[in-house]
């Protein structure tokens, strides 16, 4: 399956962004693409930049973006009227002054609660966005990672479509079955289910033929690593330090979601590993 992306609006150009998929797709292990330069790893901010901004925000998108990251993760819920919200945990308690559940709030209810609630004085007036709003937002800054957590696929693509988002989005999951959905609608755009284990890798590659593989410190390991490398998938994996990173990079992979985006951007950077 080619390439579905075409991110020469980002600062990162998508022959820069995919270097690594398309050069060393076949030796995934090696520090070096073929030509000897530096490979280039794609980077995400997790939640965006929310070490300084109210996670699943526009600021914190607007962090990301300062950082230099090829794309922000954002988690989506369905409100009771069907709309479209960020929000990682099922109820608004945390993020914000309200309670409830988000399936449980129509649109409106939702756009009353504070998100800054957390950060008094800081974020006066901030509200929870919609889909669209961060999708219009995005457009021309970065690319989004999608975690779904509560959403429709159709619903998902079609908002994606309005904004003309789908050569700038992928979608994360643990859920093969969703993602067959959203492949059903959209069949170029990316996918990226989770890892798991060995076992896991091939099924998925037989089942849904993903350009990459999510992972974390659950499914990381030598094993499933090897598993990657021996159907050329890319790994896009989590991690929070230096140690961490280099990890991921001595162990080929193509990509990295961080909690600390500004500094995963300049040890990349530093080491030649992005732009």
């Amino acid at each position: 399956m080619p390439l579905a992306f075409s991110n020469s609006y980002l600062k990162v150009p998508a022959v820069v962004l995919f270097a690594s998929l398309v050069v060393t797709a076949p030796c995934f292990g090696q520090a070096t693409a073929t030509n000897g330069a530096p490979r280039t790893i794609m980077t995400s901010a997790h939640r965006g930049e929310h070490t300084h901004h109210p996670e699943n925000s526009i600021p914190a998108i607007q962090g990301a973006v300062d950082a230099g990251m090829d794309y922000v993760e954002i988690d989506v819920r369905t409100t009771s009227d069907g709309q479209l919200v960020l929000m990682h945990d099922p109820s608004v308690n945390r993020m914000t002054d309200g309670k409830g559940l988000v399936k449980d709030m129509t649109l409106a209810e939702i756009k009353k609660l504070d998100l800054g609630a957390r950060l008094p004085g800081q974020f006066p007036g901030l509200q929870v966005p919609t889909f669209d709003e961060v999708l219009e937002f995005c457009r021309g800054k970065i690319g989004i990672y999608v975690d779904t957590k509560d959403a429709a696929p159709e619903t998902l693509v079609a908002a994606i479509e309005r904004h003309d988002m789908g050569k700038h989005v992928m979608f994360w999951s643990e859920h093969p079955d969703f993602l067959k959905q959203i492949a059903t609608l959209q069949p170029s755009w990316l996918l990226m289910p989770e890892a798991f284990n060995p076992q896991n890798v091939h099924k998925l590659v037989d089942t849904l033929h993903p350009q990459l593989l999510g992972a974390d410190e659950r499914d990381f390991n030598a094993a499933t690593i090897a598993a990657a490398k021996e159907v050329n998938v890319g790994i896009f994996v989590d991690r929070q330090t230096e140690k961490e990173w280099q990890d991921a990079i001595d162990n080929g992979a193509v990509g990295i979601q961080t909690n600390f985006p500004a500094e995963l951007t300049a040890y990349l950077r530093a080491r030649g590993y992005h732009q």
